[in-house]
């Protein structure tokens, strides 16, 4: 059975840039060129969560606990450099990509999510033309 889904969107300013850590200056500029440099993007995340109707409230998720989460984890993020405030990143086991976020994020948010509801994906946009989701059902 269909269960109804709420999609909460997360609006953030941070700066990032590619690179490996154990490859030369030469292979990280051929490998994501001008993107070795700091540059910044507006980022739009949306998490979508699914689960019964809870029939006296008339939601799927306690909005409230769902905004404390996002905060928690992209309340930091926001004007900073997300080469230093993300521990995997910094620490070189992260390339900054949107498809990497995505996952990253749906990660940490998977087992958090207050019950009933579930997580079914995340969406991280670094502009109108760039954006990955990881779901559910994604490696």
């Amino acid at each position: 059975m269909a269960s109804p889904s709420l999609i909460r969107t997360y609006r953030f300013r941070a700066r990032h840039h590619y690179r490996r850590p154990e490859w030369t200056e030469e292979e990280n500029r051929r490998a994501f060129g001008a993107w070795v440099e700091p540059h910044g993007h507006d980022y739009v995340v949306e998490v979508e969560v699914a689960g019964p109707l809870d029939e006296e409230t008339g939601f799927v998720v306690d909005l409230g606990a769902l905004d404390e989460l996002l905060e928690e984890v992209l309340g930091g993020l926001d004007g900073g450099d997300l080469n230093e405030a993300i521990p995997e990143v910094r620490e070189g086991r992260m390339i900054p990509s949107t498809e990497a976020l995505a996952r990253w994020l749906y990660h940490f948010l998977a087992g958090r999510i207050p019950a009933p509801a579930r997580l079914e994906r995340v969406r991280v946009a670094e502009s109108d033309a760039l954006a990955s989701e990881f779901r559910a059902s994604s490696p």
